[in-house]
């Protein structure tokens, strides 16, 4: 059977990452449970940024750091306080600041989950090798997408009016 978003080359490559991305975390998810461990694989990044830093932190400042949506990192972590993990609080300074604090529960599964975590960066690493340092490629890919966006290359290939395509 012909790979389908293979066959389209660069044409395909929003849907190429997106599918290394879904494999990755689906044997990501797959590791946690056969570890009889309750763990989303969208917790991580909020989970380790709130273990790196040891001080409450808002959302925003996690989305800035990892360079995902404020969305993202807020939807994940209303999921992490319904487990357990975190711990939210109005900002005193701001009213309309979210901050984050790892409960003793999420310290805890932090602490175990360490072993595991090394294992995975091990993996990813060999991983990275055996694709021919695919982390560079990713890197030079964002950096392509910091000069100039997706959004920017299509609107220079069809005409279509950038002030028009923000309204809708």
């Amino acid at each position: 059977m012909t790979d389908y978003s293979r066959s389209f080359g660069g044409a395909a490559l929003g849907a190429r990452l997106r599918r290394a991305s879904e494999r990755i975390d689906r044997d990501g998810t797959r590791v946690y449970a056969a570890q009889g461990i309750e763990f989303e694989q969208r917790w991580y990044g909020i989970l380790r940024q709130l273990v790196e830093h040891d001080r409450p932190m808002a959302v925003g400042e996690i989305a800035a750091i990892l360079r995902i949506t404020h969305a993202s990192v807020s939807e994940a972590s209303r999921s992490m306080e319904k487990s357990g993990l975190v711990e939210s609080a109005t900002a005193p300074e701001d009213g309309r600041r979210r901050l984050l604090r790892l409960t003793a529960a999420g310290q805890a599964l932090a602490a175990e989950l360490t072993p595991l975590w090394n294992a995975f960066s091990d993996a990813a690493v060999e991983l990275n090798a055996e694709a021919g340092d695919l982390v560079d490629l990713l890197d030079r890919l964002d950096d392509a997408l910091d000069r100039r966006s997706m959004f920017d290359r299509i609107l220079s290939k069809i005409s279509l009016d950038p002030k028009t395509a923000d309204d809708e």
